[in-house]
């Protein structure tokens, strides 16, 4: 959510953000919310005044009841009435362009940086570094669930029968290596600085509207029968509504947060469930970063974020690159976005494992995540940052494929080996 100064003062500027992001139907939002805020504005300055005229009336029809003037005295309550009745039309009134506004408001999109590429969907992300050669392999690479059952890694029709498309068994030494990835990013991540956490994988609705858009929330969130929970689609959702409602000590700052759970997705839309394979599913588990820091430090904390991805990638020796993702590739929070892309020997292309935002203060002033700045002593906005450290279930298919062996074995690199016991490969079954 934007800052509705922003549209009082330089509407035109909102709306060509709302054109740069492919959302001309709504550009109407950004007149509706100027003449909402003046409604709003204008009742609360008429009921102030009545507030105030309601205690002067009731003092004065106590002052003529004592002097006895009975006629003026109900006059005098005639007008208290009416007044007392413009008050509960102004306070339903507020209340109904308040609710609005909020709606409008929030389906704003954020303001997007300068450096943003211009373009209509994903087919136009622009290719920023590269990382590592990506080679091709010297025999035919097959698809990731053929190497995962030569293995003996995976059971998909067990997991058909018990809880339907989108799910999986991982076994043996793949889910060994799954879990093995995960500890690694922890630690990973630790040193790096940052604070470990395992957060609530079910959230309420006023964190889930905070930290998504309303068309976010439709596509991805499972929702708890009878109750206001929802479970998390990835942890930076529970992890940034920890400080929902916080205003924050300078000192405090920058909050850097990692942290492991498992995510529960619908994957409705155009890419929907595989069902053979495990790119896209339902549940999956993954390490997460999250930052809240002061404005002027939330560029240089994207370009870290977005870093520490490729280095952990690159420390599995892995190819990856970085996507930059353009205006209508964006969801309504972001500021920018990039993707990590991981090189598939297979397809021979990139595909992407993770994804990196700056949100600058759009989720903050959802949540009301402030801290106070000890120059101006006032409150104001933090800046929330997220990014994917790792997933398993596409890592995994990187992982399998550029480590993939003639002999059908899966090479180990070093830095994992202390994680799978030793072991520096994974043998096919027999």
């Amino acid at each position: 959510m934007i800052d509705i100064n922003l549209i009082r003062d330089n509407p035109e500027l909102v709306k060509e953000n709302i054109r740069k992001k492919f959302q001309d139907k709504k550009l109407g939002l950004v007149d509706e919310i100027i003449a909402l805020d003046g409604k709003k504005r204008a009742l609360q300055q008429e009921g102030d005044s009545r507030r105030a005229q309601r205690n002067s009336l009731a003092k004065n029809i106590g002052l003529l009841m004592r002097e006895g003037k009975k006629e003026e005295a109900e006059k005098a309550k005639l007008l208290s009435k009416e007044n007392n009745d413009r008050i509960a039309v102004i306070e339903a009134e507020s209340a109904e362009a308040e609710n609005r506004l909020k709606t409008c408001m929030m389906s704003i999109p954020n303001i997007i940086a300068d450096d943003v590429p211009i373009g209509r969907d994903d087919s136009e992300n622009v290719q920023g570094k590269v990382f590592l050669e990506a080679k091709e392999k010297p025999f035919e690479v097959p698809y990731h669930l053929d190497i995962l059952e030569s293995l003996g890694g995976i059971d998909l029709d067990a997991a058909r029968r018990t809880s339907g498309n989108g799910f999986y068994y991982l076994l043996g030494d793949v889910a060994r290596l799954h879990s093995a990835v995960l500890t690694y990013a922890r630690d990973f991540m630790i040193d790096k600085g940052f604070t470990y956490c395992i957060p609530p994988f079910m959230i309420r609705s006023d964190v889930v509207s905070g930290v998504m858009s309303f068309e976010e929330m439709e596509g991805m969130m499972y929702k708890i029968e009878g109750e206001d929970l929802y479970l998390i689609g990835t942890s930076e959702h529970s992890m940034i509504g920890r400080f929902m409602g916080e205003v924050l000590n300078e000192a405090s700052l920058p909050q850097t947060l990692t942290s492991y759970s498992p995510c529960f997705r619908k994957e409705k839309g155009a890419h929907g469930i595989e069902e053979r394979g495990i790119y896209r599913i339902h549940q999956f588990e993954k390490q997460e970063m999250i930052v809240i820091c002061k404005p002027e430090e939330s560029d240089s904390w994207y370009e870290k974020l977005w870093n520490y991805t490729v280095e952990l990638f690159v420390s599995m020796e892995i190819p990856v690159r970085q996507l930059v993702c353009c205006s209508g590739d964006l969801a309504d929070l972001k500021y920018k976005s990039c993707d990590i892309e991981a090189w598939s020997p297979r397809q021979k292309k990139y595909f992407e494992v993770g994804s990196c935002s700056n949100l600058t203060d759009a989720q903050a002033r959802r949540l009301g995540i402030r801290y106070k700045n000890s120059q101006t002593g006032k409150n104001e906005y933090a800046h929330t940052l997220n990014n994917t450290v790792v997933a398993p279930p596409r890592m995994l298919i990187a992982f399998l494929e550029n480590h993939l062996q003639k002999d059908g074995s899966v090479y180990i690199p070093e830095v994992l080996r202390k994680y799978m016991g030793g072991k520096d490969k994974i043998l096919p079954k027999k």
